[in-house]
Formats: structure tokens, C-alpha cells, sequence
């Protein structure tokens, strides 16, 4: 291999940020941390950090994730694996203008979690709060959003991500206890698209799309009314037919 010189390339960091998305009172909220530093001192972000030394970008976005939240990232390998949140990479963000300080490429991830309780701010950060995601995206009179960075376009595009998955994939269930029933399946659903859905219809398209889910064995009147028959999610990764997304 030829010699180089490092010091003749532009030095850069790379962060890794998290859209950490839940259904809170019916509706999907991302998890928001306050700065307490410059830059953007006071204004509202997603989560995140610089990566380490030492660390690949999936060991720091699971760091990041449990210091912000106290969860771990679901081992794919080990099926209901406890509290274990859904964490896939979203996509990478580089423009050279994205962070004041310096040139910073940041890779964002998506976290997909049950309703989770009231977070705890770390890092750079003074205060944290789940926020409902079109609060979150609104655009102010000026145009401007009022996410710090460039979070605003990583937070749609994870929204976005989350909204075309649960069409074809079992992934809604990620925002579910390890019980529920298809009523609270069908509110993950609502909110996620921003949309009402026919319970009935709901209920034969779920109960009908094979491996999608499977009987827990059980009830529950959590919800109020009659006993509800609970179910976990089954083994399918993808789902045949699709649970179409309604136009709106």
C-alpha cells in the first residue's frame, strides 16, 4: 500500500442520531432532547452523539439509545428478546453545512419502541420530552423548522420510513407490548398513518394474513368493554397480502 498523509484531508466526525418513535395517547411521538450547548443552545433535537474511537456506528447508536432511554436494542437473533426496541439504520446525512462546528456526517438511525415512560436527558443535553411528530414537523411563520441541524429532514424521512414498513412488514407490532389486541394493533396503525380505520375490516385483514399473528392464549379488559382476545406477534417478517396504507 502507498503512503499517505492524513493530514492532507479534510478531518470530519461522524454522529450517529436516533429517531426514537412511540404511540403515546393514541398518537406517534418522537423523542426530543432540549441543548444545553451550542450550538443551537436551547433549541429542541433528536438524540444522538458523537461516535467513539473505538466504536462501529451500530454499538453507538445502541449506546445512544439506552443512555437516552434505558433500552437495550432487540437482538434480532433472540425472537422477543425482553424490552428489546426495533433499531435499523435510516440513512446518512452529510451536508458540509449541516453542523456549524465543523464538517460532521451524521448516520441516523430509527428506533421503534412501546409506549416508553417519561425520558432522561444525558450528554449535551438539559431537558428531554416525547412530542407528537406533527407538532414536531410543523413549519413555523418564518419557514423555519424548529428542530435543531437538519433534524427536521431526518425526522420525516424516519416518519416516513415507519408509515411505508408497517404496510408490508410485521413492524407495527414493535410498538406493541408482547400481548396486545388487534384493537390496540389498529391504534398503532391509526396513529402511525394519521388515519381512522374500519375496526371490522382491520380485524378479518390481520387475523387473516398469515403468520402475522398468532393466539397468546388469553384476555383482557384493559381497554374497557368486553373481554379482548390477546395475541403476540407471529413469525412473519413480511406480510402477504400487505396492509395497505389508505389514500388520504
Amino acid at each position: 500500500m502507498s503512503p499517505y498523509d492524513p493530514s492532507a484531508y479534510p478531518p470530519f466526525a461522524v454522529t450517529v442520531d436516533l429517531v426514537v418513535l412511540t404511540v403515546r395517547r393514541h398518537a406517534l411521538c418522537a423523542l426530543v432532547v432540549r441543548r444545553g450547548e451550542q450550538p443551537f443552545q436551547g433549541r429542541w433535537a433528536l438524540p444522538g452523539g458523537f461516535v467513539r474511537g473505538e466504536e462501529d456506528l451500530a454499538a453507538a447508536a445502541a449506546r445512544e439509545l439506552s443512555e437516552e432511554t434505558g433500552l437495550c436494542a432487540h437482538d434480532p437473533a433472540v425472537p422477543g428478546a425482553g424490552n428489546g426496541a426495533h433499531l435499523e439504520q435510516l440513512a446518512t446525512y452529510g451536508d458540509p453545512k449541516r453542523d456549524p462546528r465543523m464538517r460532521v456526517v451524521s448516520v441516523a438511525h430509527l428506533v421503534l419502541a412501546p409506549d416508553l415512560p417519561a425520558p432522561r436527558a444525558g450528554g449535551d443535553a438539559n431537558s428531554a420530552r416525547w412530542a407528537p411528530v406533527d407538532e414536531l414537523l410543523a413549519v413555523g411563520d418564518d419557514g423555519s423548522a424548529g428542530l435543531a441541524f437538519d433534524h427536521a429532514q431526518i425526522l420525516a424521512d424516519g416518519v416516513e420510513r415507519a408509515r411505508s414498513k408497517i404496510e408490508y412488514s410485521s413492524l407495527a407490532t414493535a410498538f406493541c407490548p408482547p400481548e396486545f389486541t388487534v384493537g390496540e394493533l389498529r391504534r398503532v396503525y391509526e396513529a402511525v398513518w394519521g388515519v381512522a380505520l374500519d375496526p371490522r375490516n382491520f380485524h378479518r385483514k390481520v387475523t387473516g394474513t398469515p403468520g402475522f399473528l398468532v393466539p397468546a392464549g388469553g384476555t383482557t379488559t384493559r381497554q374497557g368493554g368486553r373481554p379482548a382476545q390477546l395475541f403476540r406477534a407471529g413469525g412473519a417478517t413480511l406480510l402477504n397480502p400487505p396492509m395497505l396504507r389508505p389514500e388520504v
